[in-house]
């Protein structure tokens, strides 16, 4: 499957799966915030996340008929920002966004006490890695960069938005693949880290292409491969191919991003939400847009089937970092198998 931006992708199957809760709901009294309701993005403003969750608030806006309020506040690859939601009033006003994947994880790298199945997952969209570097770098494919990584073990400079982030999960699963290092720069967020590159801070990121495509656009940022088996179109750019066809049997799991509520919320709330993304998510323009104009893959899951769908990153990432030696609890100690 070619990630096409301009073509709907729902992955997963909403409709069929919500069917039970859309009915439960409805006998349940419809969830009426009496206050504005609290997001907390754990990364800094402009990056996907920011982004993503700020075009789905918007939408949640219209149906609670209450304004959701987004607060950034970046640390700790996320962990800080999580932590906050994880620990406020259990009354439903306060919820965190991100990619699932670092939920699954912080426990593994030491990072934060929680785990995917202390939410309640409300995905979005899921996000597609890129290699990019600065257009001055002398780099022109894929071919070139992995020969100077291994030219210059630990030496070429990769901007991500740190440990556990999306962009180092991806460097990570290259540099393994490929059997080379690299030297890690880490700023607070996405967007900081793709524009330390496009400054020459750095040669490369790996930041997401939702980070990257204006930057791609404005031939700012030289995109390379995707973090993944299949080539990505970035309208007003053309194709990026994938990273398997520079390392053979390459793959990554799909990287889902989303809104998070910690479980133990009245029930009235979740039971509101899953209406929500049961029945108008799937329907939101602007998602769809959103996902059309960044390179993303429009996936608008819940419930169960949210938790199915965010466990292979999950279980990549923290086993990816078990053999890196950086994780600080054996990922099969906590429920997840070596894949």
């Amino acid at each position: 499957m070619t990630f096409l931006p301009h073509t709907l992708r729902r992955l997963g199957r909403p409709a069929a799966v919500f069917a039970l809760l859309v009915a439960s709901s409805t006998a349940m009294a419809q969830w009426k915030p009496a206050k504005p309701v609290t997001i907390i993005v754990p990364w800094a403003a402009g990056g996907s996340t920011d982004q993503v969750t700020r075009v789905a608030a918007a939408e949640i806006e219209k149906h609670l008929g209450q304004k959701v309020v987004i607060v950034n506040q970046p640390g700790a690859s996320g962990s800080i920002g999580s932590k906050s939601a994880l620990e406020a009033p259990k009354d439903g006003y306060t919820w965190t966004a991100g990619a699932a994947k670092d939920l699954g994880t912080y426990k593994v790298l030491g990072m934060l006490d929680t785990s995917a199945k202390d939410w309640n997952m409300y995905l979005t969209v899921a996000h597609i890695a890129v290699v990019g570097v600065n257009p001055n770098a002398p780099y022109k494919d894929m071919g070139e960069l992995l020969a100077a990584m291994k030219a210059k073990p630990g030496q070429v400079s990769v901007a991500t938005a740190g440990v556990n982030s999306s962009g180092h999960a991806a460097i990570e699963a290259l540099s393994r693949a490929a059997g080379v290092t690299y030297k890690h720069v880490t700023y607070d967020g996405g967007n900081p880290a793709v524009v330390a590159t496009v400054a020459g801070e750095t040669e490369v990121t790996t930041q997401l292409a939702a980070e990257q495509t204006e930057m791609i656009r404005g031939k700012r940022l030289r995109p390379l491969a995707v973090v993944g088996d299949k080539p990505l179109e970035i309208e007003g750019y053309g194709t990026v191919p994938p990273l398997s066809q520079f390392i053979p049997g390459f793959k990554d799991p799909v990287n889902y991003f989303g809104i998070f509520v910690p479980k133990g919320v009245p029930a009235e709330v979740t039971a509101t939400l899953d209406k929500i993304w049961a029945e108008q998510m799937p329907k939101a323009d602007a998602m769809v847009k959103y996902a059309q104009n960044r390179g993303a893959i429009f996936a608008p899951v819940a419930g169960e089937e949210a938790q199915k769908a965010v466990f292979p990153a999950i279980q990549a990432y923290a086993w990816t970092q078990q053999a890196a030696g950086k994780a600080k609890v054996s990922p099969d100690t906590l429920g997840i198998p070596k894949p």
